[in-house]
């Protein structure tokens, strides 16, 4: 299975509880961290509910 680079660019301490738990499930914590994980609906959903706070991130870093 391919997977995606989703890096963490905006800090999501202004935005509501929901979107912070969105953003620690995906495994984030600090900003301009990069994590890579399976490129699954699952990721893909919980990436588009806070699109605005995430990058996903081609090539190499």
């Amino acid at each position: 299975m391919s997977t995606i680079k989703i890096q963490l660019f905006r800090s999501p301490i202004c935005t509501p509880e929901k979107h912070k738990r969105v953003v620690r499930g995906l495994g984030l914590r600090k900003l301009n961290q990069v994590v890579e994980r399976p490129d699954s609906p699952v990721f893909r959903g919980m990436v588009n509910k806070v699109p605005h706070l995430l990058r996903i991130v081609e090539g190499r870093i």
